[in-house]
């Protein structure tokens, strides 16, 4: 979906594709039948954008076959389907029954992450539309928090600054710029915004930025404003923002909450879990860690890193951090000038929620995306940007 901004500048919206997890070339063709166009066609849009998700087996097998990359771009087309944005941040396996740590390797001290996210830009670039010239790649903000020394942040930056060589050796050849964005994450090297800032600044390079997602954003209690305003005045580019809302419990210490929280304690993802008291930001890796007795305080209100729909808050006692997202959109593409020109809807744990939530079936769940969609739709033209055909 395309808007047109105030300046007149165009702002990309799409929904991310690991929602339909598939490790392989045929998988990802079959969501784009199964999946994305029955999204489409309940949108009532001739064309609609789609963040890519290409686990490493599918990624090799269009990077060393051109006919198969042809064969996508055309599948694409004839989908009504449209690609500016990858989401680089899983690897392999993210279908798993059980994803959590797995899904923070290989890191960027890893050859494999330099060359796994190559392979994509060089891809993203071939599957931009005729009229795109710019795509972004999300991808994991550096680490997993332990171990990362200094040895393995020099690696990190090493392999960060190659990419970006990289690139602008891409824009030469195809004329298409392909911009990165690390993806802060609690409990990452990279957690917040503000961690990115001294790495980014190291690399110091413009086709490599943050991705912002609000989701993240909100479980580390941080102030969009506050964050936004930091990464622009460090030169830092938001190159594209994640919208998602965490799980949000106002008051931890009753028993009732406790119980409505343990029902979205899941075995496949990790729900990283946070609070802020007087000694500042605490939290656990995941939330059945947190629910135990006095591993966090629950004095303040607690948010975990769980990906629930956009448009349907949790029933109370809970609730979402739907706020926070509003409030960055607001700061992202509100003002004179957008920030970043790519947003991507990112609720990829549709199959994780608790059973009762959970869609029965491909059109129940065709229906759920569709309808996060439309409501980004709207806070988008409430904010004076137009949707186009």
């Amino acid at each position: 979906m395309r808007f047109r901004h105030p300046d007149g500048s165009t702002v990309h919206l799409a929904y991310c594709t690991n929602v339909h997890p598939a490790e392989t070339l045929d998988g990802v063709i079959a969501q784009l039948r199964d999946h994305c166009e029955p999204v489409r066609r309940r949108l009532g849009r001739d064309r609609i954008g789609i963040g890519l998700w290409l686990a490493k087996d599918a990624a090799h097998a269009l990077v060393t076959d051109p006919a198969a990359l042809r064969g996508l771009r055309t599948e694409l087309d004839r989908r009504g389907l449209e690609v500016v944005t990858l989401n680089g941040f899983p690897y392999e396996g993210f279908g798993a029954e059980e994803v959590k740590y797995r899904v923070y390797k290989p890191d960027w001290t890893d050859p494999e992450r330099l060359s796994h996210t190559t392979d994509l830009a060089r891809l993203l670039a071939t599957l931009l539309p005729d009229d795109v010239t710019e795509g972004t790649i999300s991808t994991l903000p550096l680490a997993w928090r332990t171990p990362f020394d200094t040895v393995r942040a020099e690696a990190a930056r090493t392999a960060l600054t190659a990419l970006a060589q990289r690139l602008d050796a891409l824009a030469e050849l195809t004329g298409r710029s392909i911009r990165i964005g690390l993806e802060p994450e609690p409990g990452c090297t990279v957690e917040t915004t503000a961690d990115a800032i001294a790495p980014l600044t190291a690399v110091g390079h413009d086709r490599i930025g943050i991705c912002v997602d609000t989701c993240h954003l909100a479980t580390s209690f941080e102030d969009p404003r506050t964050a936004l305003d930091a990464l622009t005045a460090a030169g830092i580019p938001v190159v594209k923002s994640q919208l998602s809302a965490a799980l949000h419990a106002e008051h931890p210490h009753l028993p009732a909450v406790r119980e409505a929280l343990a029902a979205f304690d899941e075995p496949r993802f990790l729900h990283q879990t946070r609070t802020v008291n007087g000694t500042g930001l605490r939290g656990t890796d995941d939330l059945g860690e947190a629910l135990t007795d006095h591993a966090l305080p629950d004095t303040g209100p607690w948010r975990a890193h769980f990906h629930v729909p956009l448009h349907a808050a949790p029933a109370a006692p809970l609730t979402s951090t739907l706020p926070v997202l509003q409030d960055t959109l607001n700061r992202l593409v509100g003002g004179p000038r957008p920030l970043t020109r790519h947003l991507e809807v990112e609720t990829y744990t549709w199959q994780a929620l608790p059973p009762a939530l959970r869609p029965r079936g491909r059109p129940q769940l065709a229906e759920g995306i569709a309808a996060e969609l439309t409501l980004a739709r709207d806070l988008l033209t409430d904010l004076g940007l137009k949707e186009l055909p």
